[in-house]
Formats: structure tokens, C-alpha cells, sequence
């Protein structure tokens, strides 16, 4: 219960990260390529009563179809994935360098009981009673 409650805790301050990211990094440089664009303002008012040129005015003006938002929204939503499938894919190498360590080298005693053991599993004791198999081994 504490774990998932450390994991959400840690993906709420991620996601934060990854929102500053997107709104104070990348969307202005994009904005700066495209000459000065702000996505977080494109809309399409949706009533003719909507005439101002931000979104939050056009909003109390009337219904407004804020697509520069969900650009922004989306964008953040494919950094995070590819930061997580990256994040993701680091951690699996590392476990198969960690599987990929050959066995440490048996003891001598280890050896002599896998041996011993090998022999065990290669009798035939099928159909043998129990007195039959100590009568054998004597």
C-alpha cells in the first residue's frame, strides 16, 4: 500500500516536471521557430459572440473549441511516454547484464552432491520394492 502511494506521489511530481517541461522549454522553442506561435492560445470560437483574441476572455464570451490546449496537452502526453519507454528500457538492460553474469563456480562439496544427486536420478527403480533397492546398493 505504501509503494503504490510512494508511486503515485512520484508520478504527480513527474507529471508536474514533464508539464514545466513542455510549457517553459519545448512550446517555446517550437513558438520561436514558427515565429512566435503560442498554442496555448490557438482556439476556434464556436459561437459568434466569442470576438476576443485570448483564450481566457473568449471562454467567458461563449463556447470555444480550445484545440491549441489540447496540442500542448498531447505533447505532454507523448514526452512523458517516451520518457517512461526510455526509463523503462534502461532498467531491463541493466537486468539482463545482471542475468547474463555466468553462475558462480561450485565448491567441491556442491560438486560431490551434484554428482551424487545425477547418480540418483539415473537408477531405475521402477517396479524395485524397498528391500530390493538396499539389497542392490549393498
Amino acid at each position: 500500500m505504501v509503494d503504490l502511494a510512494v508511486g503515485v506521489i512520484i508520478g504527480a511530481a513527474f507529471g508536474a516536471i514533464v508539464s514545466s517541461l513542455v510549457g517553459d522549454i519545448i512550446m517555446p522553442i517550437i513558438g520561436a521557430i514558427t515565429g512566435g506561435l503560442d498554442f496555448s492560445n490557438y482556439f476556434t470560437p464556436l459561437s459568434k459572440s466569442v470576438t476576443a483574441n485570448n483564450l481566457a476572455d473568449a471562454k467567458k464570451q461563449g463556447a470555444v473549441l480550445a484545440w491549441g490546449n489540447f496540442l500542448t496537452l498531447t505533447l505532454n502526453f507523448i514526452i512523458i511516454a517516451f520518457v517512461m519507454f526510455g526509463a523503462i528500457r534502461f532498467v531491463n538492460r541493466l537486468k539482463r547484464k545482471d542475468e547474463a553474469a555466468p553462475p558462480p563456480k561450485l565448491t567441491r562439496q556442491e560438486e560431490l552432491l551434484t554428482e551424487i544427486r545425477d547418480l540418483l536420478k539415473s537408477l531405475d527403480v521402477r517396479g524395485l520394492r524397498p528391500s530390493d533397492t538396499a539389497a542392490g546398493l549393498k
